[in-house]
């Protein structure tokens, strides 16, 4: 009987998505039995600043990868959206499970919809990237911090903290926590960030058996469409201070099937917007998100996006004499 350990963060989504992926491999391989190495990331441990004051995402991963390449797991399952795209020497991002919802959610126990929310009306989200597009359409709305895990979040909610907050419908779904709030609205017009909805498995690179085994988890259309964002994201040099949101689909064309990707960079307070859009075959979608980006940087998205950095959190940022 073969052994495969998987790293994982020790959150109960994370748990969730540990397990669906122990069982994908034992149902495919019966002669693997898959054990699960429990990590609380340093991500998950400070919950009292915004992510990226402490750091920014590589803080889910960064533990996971060290157990890693210390020998203690042979493959990591993350959040792609949490995964940076810098991949450390010796590990290798080999497999993209296929996309799910990519939503964004409107959560309260008062207001039926975003629209419904009075002028001044508190909402909870801490992401950069929901802020700005919330701000964007609504600009009387007053944006507060929300940290803490899913659970610490919606009690949040329910003690009236917020009137409304904004979450990710994918991990609402798997813990089955959506039943228990009143009014839930998916935010279709927002554009989710890279890799939402999917997850990305990491492997020690020159383990072949289990590179064999991660590719049965692989699915091609997601993997080239979270490709074309992380291109993007890679060249347009955007870290967690930074409102960026970017998604590729694939979409029917005439003759064949195309890749699409939009991408919006701004301030956080829903000024100074830049969207843009690309379309291309699937067969050049290698460089679709490069181009992407260098349209973007064109017209002035790095100084767009040094200036976004410089006011993010800066209520949370020590102020230099």
């Amino acid at each position: 009987m073969e052994k495969l350990v998987i790293a994982t963060r020790a959150s109960a989504l994370a748990l969730w998505q540990a397990y669906h992926i122990k069982a994908r491999i034992e149902a495919a391989f019966p002669e693997v039995t898959v054990e699960l190495n429990e990590i609380t990331s340093k991500g998950d441990k400070i919950l009292d600043k915004p992510l990226a004051l402490v750091g920014g995402k590589g803080h889910f991963t960064k533990e996971l990868e060290d157990e890693m390449l210390a020998g203690n797991a042979d493959m990591a399952v993350h959040s792609l959206k949490d995964v940076p795209t810098y991949i450390p020497k010796g590990l290798e991002l080999c497999a993209i499970t296929k996309r799910q919802d990519q939503s964004d959610v409107f959560l309260s126990h008062t207001y039926k919809s975003l629209d419904d929310l009075p002028e001044g009306a508190v909402v909870g989200t801490t992401s950069l990237r929901r802020r700005m597009q919330l701000l964007e359409k609504r600009l009387d709305l007053k944006v507060k911090d929300l940290r803490g895990n899913v659970n610490t979040r919606l009690r949040k909610l329910k003690e009236g903290q917020y009137d409304a907050i904004i979450l990710a419908y994918i991990g609402l779904h798997r813990l089955d926590l959506l039943k228990d709030i009143p009014h839930v609205q998916k935010l279709d017009f927002f554009i989710p960030p890279m890799g939402q909805a999917a997850l990305g498995i990491e492997i020690v690179a020159d383990n072949d058996r289990v590179r064999e085994i991660a590719m049965t988890l692989n699915d091609e259309d997601t993997f080239l469409c979270t490709k074309v964002e992380r291109d993007f994201i890679s060249v347009i040099g955007a870290g967690c201070s930074a409102p960026v949101a970017v998604n590729a689909v694939i979409v029917e064309g005439e003759k064949e099937k195309r890749v699409a990707v939009r991408a919006m960079i701004g301030y956080p307070d829903g000024t100074h917007i830049l969207h843009e859009s690309m379309e291309s075959s699937i067969d050049e979608a290698d460089i679709l998100g490069d181009m992407l980006a260098q349209k973007m940087i064109e017209r002035g998205a790095l100084d767009l996006l040094a200036e976004a950095e410089k006011i993010a959190f800066k209520d949370e940022m020590p102020q230099r004499l």
